[in-house]
Formats: structure tokens, sequence, C-alpha cells
């Protein structure tokens, strides 16, 4: 399996990745939500070890964006919160499992080849506005049988307009979801990707899909334009 790891603890992180990658298993590791979301959104894992309690964004946080974009990534959050209330949201915030710290080795192994099971036997999430899909897994972008070269970043723009299709998103939304530190970003970085995307997803194929709500953000066309 390949296994991102992200807690801040660096002790903990490092025997992480020392346990796992002597069973067989390719590991990164990130000590922070940022980082953590953003290789995360990278694709390719077969697995999340997600700690709770980290800085910038909290486990909480980094796996409701990886959900409402559509990664489906299956996550192991770990925490020292050991409440059935902590619990509850992390399992409702999209958390395929949970584990208490202080833990055994043994059962995060066990845990993991679980998740790993279930993972294997889910369907690709694929997003779709008429002939336009995006299969999030996969990393890959077509209009009917063409396929489209996009940037990680253009990807998750994308897939945050397709998740909601015919609705207005708000660029701040946008913002939110997509950038690591949103607050330091300028908001009319999303115009600049809106526009990329248009040259790519819309202009070479006659269409109009990626629409401007003003005042308010974008919508994607539910028929794909």
């Amino acid at each position: 399996m390949r296994i991102l790891v992200v807690e801040d603890d660096e002790s903990l992180a490092d025997s992480l990745r020392r346990g796992l990658s002597a069973e067989g298993h390719w590991v990164d590791v990130a000590h922070d939500g940022h980082r953590g979301l953003e290789l995360a959104l990278g694709g390719g894992y077969d697995a999340v070890v997600l700690d709770l309690m980290l800085p910038g964004l909290n486990g909480y946080q980094v796996c409701g964006r990886l959900r409402r974009l559509g990664d489906p990534t299956p996550v192991l959050m770990l925490t020292a919160k050991d409440g059935e209330y902590d619990e509850a949201e992390g399992l409702d915030t999209g958390a395929d499992d949970y584990l208490t710290k202080p833990f055994s080795f043994v059962v995060l192994l066990a845990r993991l080849r679980a998740l790993g099971r279930r993972g294997g036997a889910r369907d690709d999430r694929t997003l779709q506005a008429g002939d336009l899909t995006l299969d999030v897994v996969g990393r890959r972008c077509r209009r009917g049988g063409t396929e489209i070269e996009l940037t990680a970043r253009e990807m998750a723009v994308l897939a945050c307009l397709l998740a909601q299709p015919g609705r207005a998103v708000a660029k701040q939304d946008i913002l939110d979801e997509v950038w690591d530190a949103p607050t330091s970003v300028d908001p009319n970085i999303v115009e600049v990707y809106v526009s990329s995307l248009r040259k790519k997803i819309d202009a070479p194929f006659g269409r109009r899909s990626l629409l401007t709500v003003h005042g308010t953000g974008y919508r994607m066309a539910p028929d794909g334009g």
C-alpha cells in the first residue's frame, strides 16, 4: 500500500514511517494539515493516517476538504481524544476509521489492511456534467472521448464546481477548499484558474459550461454546456 502519514509529532511520525516501511508499504509523511492536504490531493494513496490535532488545518478540516472535493481515499484518524463525540465527529467528517492514542502497531496494521480491502472494492469516484467527466482518483479529465490535460490545482477547482453542478459556488468557498492558506491568497487567483479551465474544457469544444454568476462566483452547467 502507498500510505500518507499526517502527524505533527515527528518522533511518532518517524516511528510509523519506519514500521510501515518495514512491512513493505510506501510511506510519505507530513507534519501539518496544510502540507498533508496538499499531498493527499496529489492522489495515488491507498490510505491516509491522519492525526486529529495538527497545526494549520486540523484533522477534521483536512478530511472534510478531501471529501468535499470528492476524494474517496480511506482515512484512518489518530487522536489522543477518546470521547464518543470526538469519534462521532471524526466519522461524520468522512473518516473511515478512528484509532485512539496510545495504540498497538499490530492493530494499526490490521485496520489499514481492512481499509485497503474496502478501498479496493470501491468504484472510482467520477464527477460529471454532460460529457465532461473528472476521475478524481485517477486524476483524469475527459470531454467525450478526448482527454484534457489539467494541473493538480485546475483539477481541484474543477472538482469543487463539478461537485455542485447547477449551483453557484462562491469564489471564497473555492479558495477555502483548494488553497492551503486561503486568507493569504488574492481571491482574484480563482479567476485566473477559471479562465485557464475555460480554455481547456470549453473553448476547444465550442462549449460554455463554466459560467460566471455575477456577485457570487461560478456555476457548472449540469448538461456540460
